[in-house]
């Protein structure tokens, strides 16, 4: 087999396999000849698919938790008890090492002008490998070009300062919006893309600055006005809309849907029965193996009424049972959890909560699909990555945050997906004039005369992007880790007894003391044991995981520790704040 083929192989392997840093200790960049391999178009396409294993999986999407959805278990990050470790711990730079040859190399045999768009298409990945890495440490080593492990000078570097990293990610993914097409394609990065990750990563980094002073981080508005640009372009000028159908299951439909849905999915990660490709959605919400996920009660709590109302503001809304609770609330509640009446997707049985499968009895139903999907790693519906609904909420916030959003901003935005649901629209007076005091109490650094709409946008974007691996992210940028550390909470319950929890006559579920009682067909949980309620045998809300303990260190936790043996193999690295060295 000659040079070209192995080659061939090699990236068509890295390509369906992700193990990138294998392949490049195994076989060394300096190995790939630029006059024999990047011959031609081709052989550009082919290197930079192996960098779409950069492109989150599905369980980089759903398996989302922090204080939305709610497991048995907790992470150190949840419990503060998160350590230096000794190597990994997200610093690494296979990724970068194999995009940066791409672009020294790229044009070697090429013209430069015809292939601008393969340069930008990296250029696209690198800005997004560095989002991740200045999101994690803060500062880190800038580098542009491929170093070689004789290179002393660039491999003992200090850490760059966040804003000079964060300035070239900026240039990088403007570059590649000017220069990838503009062809709508959910498996391929295009212009639309790049717009979607100007604007995501803007704004993390505006609101970081905005809210982190202790960083003494300047320009917070010059991303926040980037990102609102990015978005507005996309909204207003991009080939894409909402998915619409019906209100009571346009959202469902969205996200059960097996192929991405292209009117609104700007970049997916693909799945395919066919091509035997699979993941476990629907394994994870219905089983106690991975565990037994549910929504949070104060992601339950913050879904508005559907008139527009607030139900934190009904008297005694937290004693409310579950039937009670969920009538008439913004439908997406219904479309991201069982409720009473609920039916799978191919299927017309009615299915209450599984307290089996779900620890908060908020039962997940978002991204499920029919039952003939149920088996271990068998779902093979398409995962978004970059979609419309994210970039109406980022250009709100943005605005927002910036003090010049207009009922008009709001008007393309958040109220177009209120509009999707039924929902009334955000009306931005109003919302300045009376802020959320149940919004505000959790969103402690939020002031100022935009403080109610803010609230309100933050209220969207946790109902709308649940599940999709945002929220640990806005609560690092919004300065708002305090929320980790309270006590995770389920449904409402007076106490022990037995429950019809749809209200159709039948007994669903039994909370007993004692003697485990004989009721066909109901959930058995012995109080104490099986489920924890506030007030024990005196009723009150699900705790979940009550006897850990769970705190967050204001002074440290915002940025994760550089590994001992990085700082040890380069003295010229320093450890982030509060960190041991």
């Amino acid at each position: 087999m000659n040079k070209f083929k192995i080659i061939l192989s090699l990236l068509l392997l890295i390509t369906v396999s992700a193990c990138n840093d294998e392949f490049l200790e195994r076989y060394p960049l300096s190995e790939l000849s630029p006059q024999t391999f990047f011959r031609n178009e081709k052989d550009l396409r082919l290197y930079l698919n192996s960098m779409y294993s950069m492109v989150p999986s599905a369980t980089g999407i759903y398996n989302e938790d922090v204080d939305n959805i709610i497991k048995t278990s907790l992470s150190s990050e949840l419990t503060g008890n998160r350590t230096v470790p000794t190597s990994g711990g997200g610093w690494s730079w296979g990724d970068l090492r194999k995009i940066n040859y791409f672009l020294e190399n790229y044009d070697k045999t090429l013209k430069a002008e015809e292939v601008k768009p393969y340069a930008a298409e990296a250029r696209f990945f690198r800005a997004w490998f560095y989002f991740k890495k200045v999101k994690r440490f803060g500062d880190v080593p800038w580098y542009g070009k491929v170093i070689e492990s004789d290179d002393l000078e660039n491999l003992t570097k200090a850490r760059d300062p966040r804003t000079l990293v964060m300035d070239s990610v900026l240039a990088d993914i403007d570059f590649a919006v000017e220069h990838l097409a503009d062809v709508r394609n959910s498996e391929k990065v295009n212009k639309w893309t790049a717009l979607a990750l100007k604007s995501r990563l803007c704004l993390f980094e505006g609101t970081f600055r905005k809210y982190h002073t202790e960083f003494n981080l300047p320009d917070a508005d010059k991303f926040l006005e980037e990102s609102a640009k990015a978005a507005e372009e996309l909204i207003n000028n991009g080939p894409y809309s909402l998915y619409t159908s019906e209100p009571e299951k346009a959202y469902l439909e969205l996200f059960a849907a097996t192929d991405a849905v292209e009117s609104e999915v700007i970049l997916a990660r693909k799945y395919s029965a066919e091509l035997q490709l699979y993941h476990n959605l629907n394994y994870y919400t219905i089983t106690a193996s991975y565990g037994r996920p549910g929504l949070e009660k104060s992601l339950v709590n913050s879904y508005l009424m559907k008139d527009g109302s607030r139900f934190t503001d009904i008297p005694e809304y937290d004693k409310m049972q579950f039937y009670e609770e969920v009538q008439n609330r913004d439908p997406r509640l219904a479309q991201t959890v069982r409720t009473p009446g609920y039916t799978r997707i191919g299927n017309n049985v009615t299915e209450v909560p599984d307290f089996g499968a779900s620890v908060t009895g908020y039962q997940l139903i978002k991204f499920v699909t029919e039952p003939s999907n149920d088996s271990n790693n068998r779902s093979h519906n398409d995962m978004p990555v970059f979609r419309l609904g994210e970039m109406m909420l980022n250009f709100a916030e943005a605005k927002a945050e910036l003090g010049t959003l207009t009922q008009s901003d709001l008007d393309i935005s958040i109220n177009q997906l209120r509009a999707r649901v039924g929902m009334p629209a955000l009306q931005l007076a109003e919302a300045n004039a009376n802020p959320d005091a149940y919004m505000s109490e959790q969103y402690q650094q939020v002031t100022g005369a935009n403080q109610g709409v803010i609230l309100e946008i933050r209220r969207e974007r946790r109902i709308e992007l649940v599940m999709e691996m945002f929220r640990w992210d806005d609560l690092m940028r919004w300065k708002e880790g305090h929320l980790l550390t309270r006590q995770y909470k389920g449904m409402y319950f007076p106490g022990p007894g037995q429950y019809d929890l749809d209200q159709n006559g039948t007994v669903d579920l039994v909370i007993y003391e004692g003697e485990k009682p004989t009721v066909p067909g109901a959930q058995l949980l012995k109080l104490g044991s099986e489920i924890d309620l506030e007030n024990a045998s005196g009723g009150g809300l699900i705790l979940i995981n009550p006897h850990i303990s769970k705190s967050f260190n204001e002074s440290r936790d915002y940025l994760f520790p550089i590994p001992y043996q990085e700082l040890q193999l380069n003295g010229n690295l320093t450890q982030n704040p509060g960190w041991p060295e």
